[in-house]
Formats: C-alpha cells, sequence, structure tokens
C-alpha cells in the first residue's frame, strides 16, 4: 500500500458506512441512478428505494432504466456533459469500465472501496475490470456465469455416481456418457468464453500488457494447453466446429434429450425445461472442473458494476447510493431475486441453498474478465479468436494457428 493512501486510512475519522445511514441537512435533494432493464427486479427497486430514502433523510432517487442496445454511446455522452441533469451513478457492464475511465470521466473510488467496502473480498472478475492504473472506479455489484448444467439420469445410466471435480474425471465421465446415440457434451466450437476458462487455468491469457502495449499470446505454451484440452473435450460430442453457443441455441440441443451435459448460467436451465418439460427434476449442475479437486475452473465472470461519473453534481449522494447496493444486506438480496452471484467470495453462503447458484459462485471464486483495455471491444467485433477455435477443431496446426490469430490481436489492440 502506498504511504499516502495508508497515512489517509489511519488518519480517517469516518464510520465504516452500512447498508444506510441517517444523513442531516436541509431539504430533499434527488440522486439520479440509471440502471439497465433486466438487472433488478420491480419489486427489489421498490424495497430498496423505500429503505434507502427512509435512512438517507435528505436524499431521493430517481432510478431511470436503460436498454443494453445502444448505450455505450449514451453512456459516453452523459460522461462528457457539463449540464446538471445527468446521471449520478451508472450501471456498466464489468468490462465497459476501462473505455467509461479513459480519459478521466469517472471518479475515484479507491479510498471508498479499501475503507468501507471492503474490496479485498470482491470477486476478481468484477474487482480488476472495474480497476485502472491502480485507482479503482468500477465497484462490483453483481456476477454470473458459466457452469455445467448435467442430465442426472444419463450421468446414472453412464456410471458416473457423483459430478467430476477435476479435468481428467471429467474427460473420463464425459467419455462414458458419449455413448448409445448420446453426445457425451455439447460443446460449440466457437465456444471461446469457455475456451478463455481453461487458459486462464493453465495460466496463460488471451492477451497480455508489455512494455510496448496489448498483445495476443493465444500462442503461448499455456493457452496452448488450454486449446488442446476443449479439443479434447469438445470432440465428446456432436457440437458444430464453425459455430458458436448461440448458433443454434445450445438449449435446443440439449432440450432434445440426447445431450448429457452443456457448459452455461445455470438459468440456461429454465429454458430448456420450457422447451422439454420432460427434462423437469431431471437437470443437476456443478462447477466447471479445475485441475485439481480442490479448485474449481477459472470461468469468465459476466456482471455489472457501478460507476460514478466524474461530472455528477452530488459526488456525496452518489456514493451513498452506490454503498447501499453493494452492501451485504441489499447484494444477497438482489442475488437471491434474480439468481445472480453476490458481489464477494465472504457472500457464497447467502445462495448455496440453491444448487444452480452454488455452483455459479463456487467458480465465480475463481473468475476472470476480458483483458483491460478499452480497444478489446474491437477484437469481440471481428473476433480471431473464434476463427483459430474452428482452425484447430478442424484439423489445423494449433500453433501455427495460434500465432495468426495473436497477430491479430496484437493489430486490433493497437
Amino acid at each position: 500500500m502506498r504511504p499516502r493512501l495508508l497515512a489517509l486510512l489511519c488518519a480517517s475519522s469516518l464510520l465504516v458506512s452500512g447498508c444506510g445511514v441517517l444523513s442531516g441537512g436541509g431539504g430533499r435533494h434527488t440522486v439520479t441512478v440509471w440502471m439497465m432493464k433486466g438487472s433488478a427486479s420491480q419489486d427489489f427497486l421498490d424495497r430498496f428505494t423505500e429503505d434507502f430514502e427512509r435512512t438517507h433523510g435528505d436524499l431521493r432517487l430517481d432510478i431511470r432504466i436503460q436498454e443494453w442496445t445502444g448505450i455505450g454511446p449514451k453512456v459516453q455522452a452523459a460522461l462528457a456533459d457539463r449540464g446538471e441533469h445527468g446521471p449520478d451513478v451508472i450501471e456498466v457492464g464489468n468490462t465497459q469500465v476501462s473505455q467509461y475511465a479513459k480519459g478521466g470521466r469517472l471518479t475515484n473510488l479507491t479510498l471508498e472501496s479499501m475503507r468501507d467496502w471492503g474490496m479485498r473480498d470482491w470477486l476478481p472478475g468484477l474487482a480488476e475490470p472495474g480497476l485502472d492504473n491502480s485507482s479503482q472506479y468500477g465497484i462490483p455489484w453483481y456476477a454470473a456465469n458459466r457452469v455445467v448444467i448435467y442430465r442426472k439420469d444419463l450421468f446414472e445410466q453412464a456410471g458416473v455416481a457423483t459430478p467430476p471435480r477435476t479435468r481428467a474425471e471429467w474427460l473420463a465421465a464425459s467419455k462414458k456418457l458419449d455413448s448409445g446415440g448420446n453426445q457425451g457434451i455439447y460443446l460449440a466450437g466457437q465456444d471461446w468464453y469457455t475456451l478463455s476458462g481453461f487458459i486462464w487455468d493453465e495460466g496463460g491469457d488471451l492477451a497480455t500488457e508489455t512494455d510496448n502495449g496489448w498483445e495476443g499470446s493465444l500462442d503461448s505454451d499455456a493457452a496452448l494447453r488450454g486449446m488442446e484440452f476443449y479439443r479434447q473435450l469438445q470432440s465428446l460430442g456432436r457440437g458444430p466446429v464453425d459455430a458458436d453457443e448461440e448458433h443454434p441455441p445450445q438449449a435446443e440441443a440439449f432440450a432434445e434429450g440426447k445431450v448429457a451435459q452443456i457448459v452455461a448460467v445455470p438459468g440456461l436451465a429454465q429454458t430448456i425445461v420450457e422447451k422439454n418439460p420432460a427434462l423437469k427434476d431431471k437437470l443437476g449442475f456443478f462447477p466447471v472442473p479445475g485441475k485439481t479437486a480442490g479448485r474449481p475452473g477459472a470461468v469468465f465472470t459476466g456482471g455489472s458494476d457501478l460507476v460514478v461519473p466524474r461530472n455528477t453534481t452530488d459526488r456525496d449522494g452518489a456514493v451513498a447510493v452506490v454503498a447501499a447496493l453493494t452492501c451485504a444486506k441489499w447484494d444477497t438480496d438482489l442475488a437471491r431475486a434474480m439468481n445472480y452471484v453476490p458481489n464477494k467470495t465472504t457472500l457464497a453462503a447467502a445462495v448455496a441453498g440453491e444448487e444452480g447458484m452454488a455452483a455459479m459462485a463456487a467458480g465465480a471464486a475463481h473468475g476472470r474478465a476480458t483483458p483491460n483495455t478499452p480497444e478489446w471491444a474491437t477484437v469481440e467485433a471481428d473476433n480471431p479468436i473464434k476463427d483459430y477455435m474452428t482452425k484447430v477443431l478442424s484439423g489445423g496446426d494449433p500453433a501455427t494457428e495460434a500465432r495468426k490469430a495473436s497477430r491479430r490481436i496484437t493489430e486490433q489492440l493497437a
């Protein structure tokens, strides 16, 4: 910890903030919050608003729901606006924080994060993307990540008594399941989010930051080991090598009744049962296995952070909202209501009673996010990782194709 920051912490006489404390002052003023459509139910928002306004006597909440489509330019415009009617708090995707922080347009919340909000316990897949040049701008709110959804009846028929806990056990179980007309696992050839977890488990990454900037790193030994495991697992089913998990939707393939496993967020189980009601009570969940039994595999963590625009006219009110939304009480309330993972590893027990959420929380403790650079969006727009995966799964030389893909990533990040 830097000496100056340590001195600030030690000198601070402020109380550690809870979910809400009564505020003093004159008449009420309004804090405007932008939240994304579908992130929280109306019931949650109503209950949170009532509690927040009761415990913050000088503040009113104006929560405005935004659509994900087109949100980037809208947020950028709000951050550049010098007027007095913009948002004071904005919910953003965890991997979007770096592009909004560019140019000093977000409020630095490092002090509050260290002193009041328990940042050491935050999920890394939410916290790390919110960090820029050692300053915390994005505050973790909720997470969601992939688990393995499986058919309990097909596991029993294949003699697989318990869900696998290691990669080796996973391959062995999938081989048993891949028989009698059933697919051991349905894994699309271009599911690069799942591949990312295998690469991270091996100690590699999609891109790394060097003195010369960001460079693609799919050609590292670690990344190649992750791709080789993906190749072995993907071969134990009939997932298309030239498509991702949404084309066609993997829920449809699973619902047809001949697939033993898929890698997806737990909520997809509801879609599967809607398409095939006969599968009700036959679905189970387990974390993506890691290299050893004591540690689940790394997974891509999606979700949202909360940011405070630098141009807010009410920094204190905005900070109070962020503190309340992300505190243990309301964060676990949201997680239970919406089937999310809470923002801290220490809150995993709050969702342990539901199998899918418990599996998701176990994986989230070792979650990661895409490379923390604003230019990563360019990579995803014309994704060379997908092309690389298809070529390897179609028989191409992994090292050769990885070098080509890495060069493309480097060019896109330049």
